[in-house]
């Protein structure tokens, strides 16, 4: 395995001429406790944020966006949970693609028995570079071994990736703060959750708790927190079936931003078993 080198990465020097806007845009494979998966691309680069579809459907959604799976620069990967990582084993024996991970991550992961490709290892705050993309990544509260978010930033814009948090620290809101789109984990209404009788005590003291999952409410604090009007588009994730829905996480949060005077910012739900859009960073 090796380290991602690490030089204060800038995009364009101040003597550069100016150079004509790439396009930079997202789409989610898929979200959900069945799996994630989603797909950045910056100009002619193209990464993928965790692998927790079956490596079929990875491959299968991705070309169903236009692209081909072997068209992929890297494979970012937030935690070692089944949902994150499950497709990786068998999607790098038929794709030489690296993956980057920090190295807690890497070593839980590998143990699962994952012997190949090319694993490039860096330090959770420490940005790094691939391509004209900079990697910014911040650590998160979750019961995993050294969980993490991103920030990937290509010329001008900043896409922030969130998911599988307790709940956000100062630190979090302050890395996301200043981004143009938002890919964020809203995976729980507490009055749902509370009234859930599939779920003992125990499963949603987990899911309430500082390393389990984002509700509804802390993912309205935190829009409350970062909403600025270059904030065009928020794209929820991670929704449970049973104690959430698109419509009541929807309601809450178009509430919020209309309330702080952004009622321009677009609202949308990542699906479990399909792709979304492509969906452009501006």
């Amino acid at each position: 395995m090796s380290s991602v080198s690490i030089s204060n990465p800038t995009l364009d020097s101040p003597s550069s001429p100016p150079q004509p806007a790439a396009v930079m845009r997202f789409a989610v494979l898929g979200s959900g406790s069945g799996g994630n998966a989603a797909i950045i691309e910056c100009g002619d680069l193209r990464l993928m944020v965790d692998a927790g579809l079956s490596a079929k459907q990875l491959s299968t959604r991705i070309r169903l966006l236009g692209l081909e799976p072997s068209q992929l620069d890297g494979i970012l990967l937030t935690h070692e949970h089944g949902d994150h990582v499950r497709g990786l084993r068998v999607f790098l024996k038929q794709f030489q693609v690296p993956v980057y991970a920090t190295p807690a991550t890497a070593r839980v992961v590998k143990e699962t028995g994952i012997a190949g490709g090319t694993w490039k290892l860096f330090e959770a705050g420490n940005p790094f570079a691939i391509g004209d993309a900079v990697i910014e990544s911040f650590a998160i509260q979750h019961d995993a071994v050294d969980p993490v978010g991103f920030v990937i930033g290509h010329r001008e814009r900043r896409l922030g990736l969130l998911s599988d948090a307790g709940f956000v620290t100062r630190s979090m809101s302050a890395q996301l703060k200043g981004l143009n789109s938002l890919f964020v984990e809203a995976n729980y209404d507490d009055d749902l959750l509370e009234a859930d009788t599939k779920r003992p005590w125990s499963i949603k003291q987990r899911i309430s708790s500082r390393h389990g999952h984002l509700s509804n409410a802390q993912v309205r604090d935190l829009i409350q927190e970062i909403a600025h009007p270059g904030l065009v588009r928020v794209v929820l994730g991670h929704l449970s079936s049973d104690c959430n829905s698109p419509e009541v996480v929807l309601r809450h949060l178009r509430e919020c931003l209309d309330g702080l005077g952004h009622g321009l910012t677009q609202l949308h739900c990542a699906r479990q078993d399909e792709p979304s859009q492509w969906f452009g960073i501006d």
